[in-house]
């Protein structure tokens, strides 16, 4: 573990009954970083962040926060931390103002130091205008953002969100990566599980969650340059029909319907292309087009879900 760790798991694992959620799942990141968690539903993200916020203990492993031991002093943990899970605790018959009050006293937030971090994590969610409403009466984009606006309130050096932006507007959502920009650039360390991949390409590096297991770990770019095999995209008047064409055709690895396209994952791309063409052209195939492209986290996180 090196000195700018400020989340380390290792052999983190957790069982409901028969059912391993988590297994043996292990986490390094760094001060500053702004790190995502990406996986399917059921893949155990919202499991291994309960554990990292010391609301769920784990069966095995070890967890240490800031230097701090979770599994031994979770409560100790709690105050380096702010957890923002997928339902967050807001008060719908408090004003905006009143829940930030709330959680201020809660974390025992002095009065002008509440003040002065209420008005710059309101101005900076755009809600300043939106104090005085209730928060039953937001949106969900702005009730999601008051949320994040009251896990801050007391800066904390680490951030745990659990799918922040599910069902949020595409306004929301950017407001709400803003804000987690600016808090990089003050050091504080952001852990996020999101399933936009979209989002997944702006974190500093990505864990690839399947089945409970952490699969791959690496920079965004680092994990499209291992994929394996390569990616063309198949443009065809009728994709859904393309895509059941190439079904069972040699050296395709994977494929995936992508809106009017098809990307499909083959072993060699100079090979298989001339293949795929005389393919569409015995199905009576017309006005298709087989190009090379760079593959997208989608692509890199649908090719190691399927790995064995």
């Amino acid at each position: 573990m090196s000195d700018d760790t400020t989340i380390f798991a290792a052999g983190l694992t957790r069982r409901f009954g028969t059912v391993c959620a988590v297994h043996e799942a292990g986490l390094n990141v760094r001060r500053g970083e702004i790190f995502g968690l990406v996986g399917p539903d059921g893949a155990g993200k919202t499991t291994m962040m309960r554990m990292l916020a010391g609301v769920l203990p784990p069966d095995a492993g070890r967890i240490i926060i800031a230097g701090v031991d979770v599994v031994a002093d979770p409560e100790r943990a709690k105050e380096k931390l702010s957890y923002m899970p997928q339902r967050f605790g807001l008060y719908e018959d408090l004003t905006v103002a009143e829940n930030i009050f709330f959680y201020a006293e809660m974390f025992g937030v002095p009065r002008a130091l509440r003040l002065r971090r209420e008005a710059e994590l309101l101005a900076a969610a755009d809600l300043s205008a939106f104090r005085q409403r209730l928060a039953g009466q937001l949106s969900g984009g702005m009730k999601q953002k008051l949320g994040l606006v009251c896990a801050l309130i007391h800066t904390p050096e680490i951030l745990l969100l659990d799918e922040p932006t599910t069902g949020v507007d595409p306004v929301s959502r950017r407001d709400f990566w803003a804000i987690l920009y600016n808090l990089r650039e003050s050091g504080v360390t952001t852990l996020l599980s999101t399933a936009y991949m979209d989002e997944a390409e702006r974190c500093s590096r990505l864990a690839l969650m399947v089945t409970g297991e952490i699969r791959r770990c690496d920079t965004p770019a680092r994990l499209k340059q291992a994929m394996p095999g390569m990616l063309l995209a198949v443009t065809a008047d009728d994709p859904r029909a393309a895509k059941a064409a190439l079904e069972g055709a040699p050296g395709v690895l994977g494929l995936l319907l992508m809106g009017d396209r098809v990307h499909v994952r083959v072993d060699d791309a100079a090979r298989r292309v001339p293949e795929l063409q005389a393919r569409f052209s015995a199905h009576g195939g017309s006005g298709v087009s087989i190009l090379p492209i760079r593959p997208s986290i989608e692509d890199v996180f649908v090719a190691l879900e399927t790995e064995p």
